[in-house]
């Protein structure tokens, strides 16, 4: 379930949008946004701490902390309510599609009387926006994308809210007496980007007790339908929850069905027709006999069938049942592989922890390497100028194997320009360990432009890494319009490599995108843009992308020891 700290920043957020909603100042917007940036990333769980404790914080002023005790005191933060009240329920929908901001979403209310996503898409297919100052046809293409954007995402929850609910709930039921088994299915289990339901299995010789522990639970919102068999339950934050028990001897069988996915599952059921045997959630069982021979672990349902165990992020019918026939699975890369993170912040920037923090954090996930690689001063917000990176350079260097030996690199993350450029002139960035190039401005280039921009930082000699290539934001903003083969042509050919962006928003590149850049050879970093001490932990979800992209040690070069990464960065093919 979502943690405190996770509340309060949902809360702040809304605050600071609802300020601009209502034409407040566009500076205390801006501070709830950076208040509400440094309570989510908080390492502590602010439940336990008075006005006081909270004012330590970064960007958590008298104000706000007081705000923020209220919250965690009664429940309810009363200028969010008295904010609320002020603006129509219809404006509130309009400001969650993407990409349309908040005073458009007023405009549209007050002058158009548009108070609904369905109106809206309307108004736009009856070119009903046109004459409307601010919305020509470029900002109705966008919010075209917007709305498209958000029926996508539906019900649909991102992948670290549902596994945190799965984790809880899963931990709640394997406590229950008479428990064999318990575990989390489908998309989850397949490291899917969002996920629309949650599936769990608990194998026990009796239902009831589960059942009843499950309706029980202080997240259950609500019962949908309670059975002997199956049970479901919508949590209050709206994730809906499908428990299923089986038998101890069904548990292969049953997990291999309700993991999915379900092209996946009609591969292995033809598989299994063409062996004389048939394929359910309850078993293996021979077609003529009836009699069932196998069923008990996935591993012996798959062997069964004449193939080795396939882990559940490859189990999407993208070849992995020929490849489990023929050459082989790979072995895939894991968390444990990781040696290091290429792509981090500080609060030089515009991270939440002083580098110290970040180090510190850092060596206690026993990396052998870290890079910090905070932005360059193209991105204008941040403030970034020689004389800062340098001492930042200097005081790493002074920590540099002083945190049980964790070798320190000290990195860049640059602009790339319209054109391709990017911040700093070469003599300068020769002077980096590591430098990440990202696209944070010019999203709307033609594809034939975006392309060039690219493939341009990709033949920067200065530029290592393409951090968050396609800058997507799931859900809320799409990828960029390139001919990304070109791109990765690009990257293979100059010995770029390609980021996995581990942030859960982001999760760029997507897996799909990570199967056709390996296939023309190119090399991957898995990294956790952490911003705070919490976002390192979200390299988990990188991992399950690259997985799913089916990358192995080889392919990533954050797995490779720093002598061999250190050949790479040099950018001359001898990685």
């Amino acid at each position: 379930m979502a943690r405190p700290n996770a509340e309060v920043e949902a809360l702040l957020r809304e605050y600071a949008d609802l300020v601009a909603i209502t034409g407040g100042d566009a500076f205390r917007a801006r501070a709830y946004e950076k208040a509400a940036r440094a309570i989510g990333g908080y390492p502590a769980d602010i439940s336990a701490l008075d006005a006081e404790e909270l004012r330590q914080i970064p960007n958590v002023g008298r104000s706000i902390a007081d705000k923020v005790a209220e919250y965690l005191r009664t429940g309810t933060m009363a200028v969010v309510e008295e904010r609320r009240a002020r603006i129509p329920a219809g404006v509130r929908e309009l400001i969650a599609i993407p990409t349309l901001g908040p005073k458009k979403a007023l405009r549209l209310y007050e002058d158009l009387h548009i108070s609904s996503v369905d109106q809206l898409a309307a108004a736009v297919e009856a070119d009903a926006l046109a004459d409307l100052k601010g919305f020509g046809e470029k900002t109705q293409d966008n919010i075209r994308h917007g709305i498209e954007l958000l029926r996508q995402a539906g019900a649909r929850v991102p992948l670290p809210r549902a596994l945190d609910t799965a984790e809880e709930i899963v931990g709640e039921l394997s406590a229950v007496p008479g428990c064999e088994r318990c575990a989390y299915a489908g998309s989850l289990r397949r490291m899917r980007e969002t996920v629309g339901d949650l599936d769990v299995l608990v194998a026990a010789g009796r239902s009831a007790p589960f059942m009843e522990a499950l309706c029980g639970l202080p997240a259950t919102a609500e019962v949908i339908a309670r059975g002997t068999k199956k049970t479901s339950v919508r949590t209050g934050e709206g994730l809906q929850v499908d428990l299923r028990v089986v038998p101890p001897r069904s548990w292969g069988a049953a997990l291999q069905y309700f993991t999915g996915s379900k092209g996946h599952n009609i591969r292995t059921r033809t598989l299994a027709v063409h062996r004389g045997l048939k394929l359910s959630e309850y078993g293996v069982f021979d077609t003529g006999s009836g009699e069932s021979v196998a069923s008990r672990t996935e591993e012996e349902v798959y062997a069964r069938l004449g193939l080795p165990w396939i882990p559940p992020v490859l189990r999407e019918d993208r070849g992995e049942i020929e490849a489990a026939l023929g050459e082989g699975l790979p072995e895939l890369v894991t968390e444990r592989d990781i040696r290091g993170d290429l792509h981090t912040h500080t609060d030089l920037t515009d991270g939440l922890a002083p580098l110290e923090v970040m180090v510190e954090a850092a060596a206690g996930r026993g990396y052998a390497y870290y890079a910090v690689t905070d932005h360059a001063p193209d991105l204008s917000m941040q403030r970034m100028t020689k004389e800062k990176v340098l001492a930042q350079r200097e005081r790493l260097r002074e920590l540099d194997g002083t945190r049980h030996g964790m070798r320190l690199l000290h990195g860049t993350e640059l602009n790339i320009g319209p054109d391709g450029e990017v911040d700093w002139p070469r003599e300068f960035l020769a002077g980096f360990d590591l430098c990440v190039a990202s696209l944070h401005s010019h999203f709307d280039l033609g594809r034939a432009a975006m392309t060039r921009r690219l493939v341009r930082a990709c033949e920067n000699p200065c530029v290592h890494l393409i951090g968050h290539p396609t800058t997507r934001l799931i859900g809320r903003r799409p990828g960029v319009d390139a001919d990304w083969d070109e791109v990765f042509a690009a990257c293979a050919r100059t010995g770029t490599a390609l980021e996995v962006n581990a942030q859960p928003d982001r999760l760029d590149l997507c897996d799909e995108d990570i199967l056709r850049a390996r296939a023309q050879g190119v090399k991957f970093a898995v990294n956790s843009d952490a911003h705070c001490v919490p976002h390192l932990a979200h390299l988990r979800f990188g991992v399950g992308t690259a997985q799913r992209g089916w990358l192995t040690g080889e392919d990533v070069v954050n797995t490779w020891p720093l002598a061999r990464l250190r050949r790479f960065l040099r950018k001359d093919g001898r990685g």
